[in-house]
Order: C-alpha cells, then sequence, then structure tokens
C-alpha cells in the first residue's frame, strides 16, 4: 500500500520507507519558548494540518576569566547558536507530534583563546495535549501539555585546537537521555481588547548523567508574552503581532560523577521584545531579542546576557493515511 501527502492542491505519492527517510531528515526545531507555528503557544496544530520551519537561535554569556590552556568543567559558551528544522503533525484536533533536531555551533572565549565547533545536536521528540480550550464574545482560552524525551544523538567529541575534549557543557550532544515536560496558556482578548493576547510558557528539560560522568544542571524558562496584532488583513492572509516578552531562566548546578559543583547554577531574568509576520496564507517569520535584566551571582555561574531567535515557518495540508483509489 502506497500513502499519500497532500500539499493544498499538490498530490505525490511516495511508499512508505521513502517518506519515512524524507521527513526524518528535516523533523527539528529551535527549542524556543514562542514556537514558531504561531505567536500563541497553547493550541495545537489543526488537524491533518503539518508544519516545516526553518529558525536560528543565539545565546551569547560572558566571557569565561581563565588561562588559555584551561576550560573550566562548568564553562558554557560564550556563544551558542542552535539552526534547526522543525516538523510538526496534527492528527488530532487536540494532539500534535513535532521532532526536533538541531545543528549547534558552540564558542568559547579565553583569555588568551578561542575554541569553537559544529555539530549535530540532540534529537528532541515531543507531544502536545491540548486539554482546555473555551470559546467567547471575547476571543478563546486554551491549554495544553507538552512532554517528550530527549535523545542522546548529538555529538559529544568536540576537541579543543591542542586536542583536549572539551567539558560536557561545550559539547553540542549531552551523551544523557533526558525528559522535557511544558505546560501552556493563551489568552485572547485581554482586556476585552480582541487583538490583544496574553501567553505563557513553563517549560524544563530535565536531565540525567551524559558524556564524561557529568550531569549538567536541569533548566527551567518560564517567558510571558502580551502581544498585540496592530494589522490583520481582511481575508487573514497576512497579520502582525509584536509585544514586550519577560522571562526567568533557572539552571541548577552540575554534577560531575558523585561531586556537585556548588554555584554554577543560577537564575537570569530577561525583558524583550517578540514579533510574528503573516507573509502569506499558512506562512509567517518572526524575529525575537531579549536582554539580561538581572541574574544571580554564583561563583562558578555564567548568565546568558543576550538571546536573539529567527525564522520562518509554513503550514500545510498533509493525509498520510489514506488508501490509494482504483
Amino acid at each position: 500500500m502506497c500513502l499519500y501527502l497532500e500539499v493544498h492542491s499538490l498530490r505525490v505519492v511516495f511508499p512508505a520507507v521513502w517518506i519515512g527517510l524524507c521527513i526524518l531528515p528535516v523533523c527539528s526545531s529551535i527549542a524556543r519558548a514562542q514556537g514558531a507555528a504561531a505567536p500563541e503557544t497553547a493550541p495545537t496544530l489543526f488537524p491533518g494540518g503539518g508544519l516545516v520551519s526553518v529558525g536560528s537561535l543565539f545565546t551569547s554569556r560572558g566571557r569565561v576569566a581563565a588561562a588559555s590552556t584551561s576550560v573550566p568543567e562548568t564553562a558554557r559558551p560564550t556563544l551558542a547558536n542552535d539552526t534547526a528544522l522543525n516538523f510538526t503533525w496534527g492528527f488530532s484536533r487536540d494532539f500534535d507530534v513535532t521532532l526536533l533536531a538541531p545543528i549547534v555551533t558552540n564558542r568559547i572565549d579565553l583569555l588568551n583563546t578561542t575554541e569553537s565547533g559544529t555539530r549535530l545536536g540532540d534529537v528532541l521528540a515531543l507531544l502536545k495535549y491540548r486539554f482546555f480550550r473555551k470559546d467567547s464574545s471575547r476571543g478563546t482560552t486554551q491549554a495544553s501539555v507538552t512532554f517528550g524525551p530527549k535523545f542522546p544523538s548529538g555529538s559529544t567529541s568536540l576537541r579543543a585546537a591542542s586536542g583536549t575534549l572539551l567539558p560536557a557543557a561545550l559539547q553540542p550532544g549531552s551523551g544523557s537521555t533526558d525528559a522535557f515536560l511544558g505546560a501552556n496558556w493563551t489568552y485572547t482578548g485581554l482586556f476585552n481588547v480582541r487583538r490583544l493576547v496574553a501567553d505563557e510558557d513553563l517549560h524544563s528539560l530535565i536531565r540525567s548523567q551524559g558524556t564524561q560522568a557529568t550531569r549538567l544542571g536541569s533548566d527551567l524558562e518560564s517567558r510571558f508574552w502580551l502581544s498585540y496584532r496592530p494589522y490583520e488583513a481582511s481575508d487573514g492572509s497576512r497579520e502582525w503581532f509584536i509585544g514586550p516578552a519577560m522571562t526567568w531562566l533557572h539552571t541548577q548546578d552540575d554534577r560531575f560523577g558523585r561531586t556537585t559543583q556548588k554555584g554554577s547554577g543560577g537564575d537570569v531574568f530577561l525583558a524583550g521584545i517578540s514579533t510574528y509576520v503573516g507573509v502569506r496564507p499558512g506562512m509567517h517569520a518572526w524575529f525575537a531579542m531579549d536582554w539580561s535584566a538581572g541574574h544571580s551571582n554564583g561563583p562558578l555561574f555564567t548568565p546568558v546576557r543576550r538571546l536573539i531567535s529567527f525564522g520562518i515557518t509554513q503550514q500545510f495540508r498533509m493525509n498520510v493515511f489514506r488508501k490509494e483509489q482504483p
């Protein structure tokens, strides 16, 4: 039996094995709080819908104060870039599934040298379930949960120019099987303003021990975005969302073998702005920038200073479980 992939009016027939081989390389995304599909994070993708997006996330931190020949075990990249593709399938009204697999570039600036490298990051598979939706004259309120594993598929062999293996925190992959848990809430029509949307994304990456007998600190992120839609075409083909965002990042201490590195984790508060533009039906481009507004001062903690993300996404209709008609 053959399977069908239908994109709008275009129908192409693929053998099942080729669908698997073609989809898997592009099932990745930026694991960013604000989703690539739309400004609201709580809704699921429409039934029978597919989404492919490409985006990039840049994370910058301060310079590590260390000798050029010594990279601290707890060091984080001075500049990290995750460039990825995202594939999402809405297989039911309240469920969708997403696969993520970024290409990661890590660079660390020491006093007298710079180390960097680019490799494949860890694959993330997520299932979203929307458990609440309520429509009213004001707008729509929605809530969902997301969960799934992060597989140890990323590279853990990145080395310095001297040939020394870089610490686990600087590797594109963690070498650990971790768990992603998230909750999202979207409230449209805030203060009875139809185009004003409040959106909350709370998620955590719970880590296990990975490469070099290292258990990197688990992460917790809360991001609140208040967006307004100043423009919407009468036919809905184009739209523009923009608004401020507030983010709290919490990282636990790293653990090496049986030793916990006290002060390697901490908290960061960021403030920024995000915007989404509907380029054409089903296609959105997004840009977001966040700056540090405050952070804790652990002795081994290197806080995030700035986050910049941008990308483009395309939605389409797909039906991969239709039998071929005679």
